[in-house]
């Protein structure tokens, strides 16, 4: 048995609900064994919310809207044409006590991008840094989830399919071990959207941190000051 969450869209100011899910898990590395899993956590998360529609976010979802909202395949597409993936760009923006930011994983395969050795022997955290920006790294969630939002609001085809859904989960986020989650960020854009509110927090990232943290850039400032 494993507990993973389900992340749901809340249509108030939290804007996502995260709700502890046990259900049976199937160990192993392959697609089947990780679409099992994805079966049983959405069938106990189904048995006490009956009607809501649950999406899995991953390379291993069997939805075809769920494998391109991965951040391995969610693309950022510039002016002069070229493209990265979201997982590419979030770890190249990593900035260590060591070293950093490693810019040569922006346009990597995401994979190869997350996996790079540097990323674990630079240290600790210190900020991010994208396009020219820096980002501090309180709320710990704030730089993914800005990044990932971003993106995803660039392509309506998906995002036209997205807000028919109520509730995300990723197979392969482990709250043990990871943060960030591409399922709440998910969840997070749907509230934006049934809330109206997405396009005041795409503003800028300050506007972001306000609306979906409660925060404004003085207190988190604060926050990443004293970590």
């Amino acid at each position: 048995m494993a507990i993973r969450p389900v992340f749901v869209v809340s249509t108030d100011k939290k804007f996502v609900k995260k709700e502890n899910i046990e259900f049976k898990f199937f160990n192993g590395f392959s697609a089947v064994q990780k679409k099992r899993s994805i079966n049983n956590l959405h069938y106990e998360y189904l048995r006490n919310n009956k009607g809501k529609k649950i999406l899995e976010i991953s390379s291993k979802s069997d939805n075809d809207i769920g494998l391109k909202l991965s951040a391995f395949n969610l693309m950022i597409k510039t002016k002069n044409g070229k493209e990265f993936s979201v997982e590419s760009a979030f770890q190249s923006s990593k900035v260590f006590e060591n070293g950093g930011p490693y810019k040569d994983l922006l346009y990597k395969p995401s994979k190869k991008s997350k996996l790079d050795s540097r990323l674990k022997n630079s240290g600790r955290i210190i900020k991010f840094k994208f396009n020219e920006q820096f980002y501090e790294t309180e709320p710990k969630t704030f730089f993914y989830n800005w990044l990932y939002i971003n993106a995803l609001n660039l392509h309506d085809d998906l995002t036209d399919e997205l807000i028919k859904f109520d509730a995300f989960t990723d197979i392969e986020f482990n709250p043990t071990k990871s943060i960030n989650c591409q399922a709440e960020a998910a969840a997070i854009y749907v509230s934006l959207r049934k809330q109206n509110l997405i396009k005041d927090a795409l503003a800028n990232s300050d506007s972001f941190k306000k609306i979906v943290y409660q925060l404004d850039s003085y207190e988190a400032e604060q926050m990443n000051f004293f970590d």
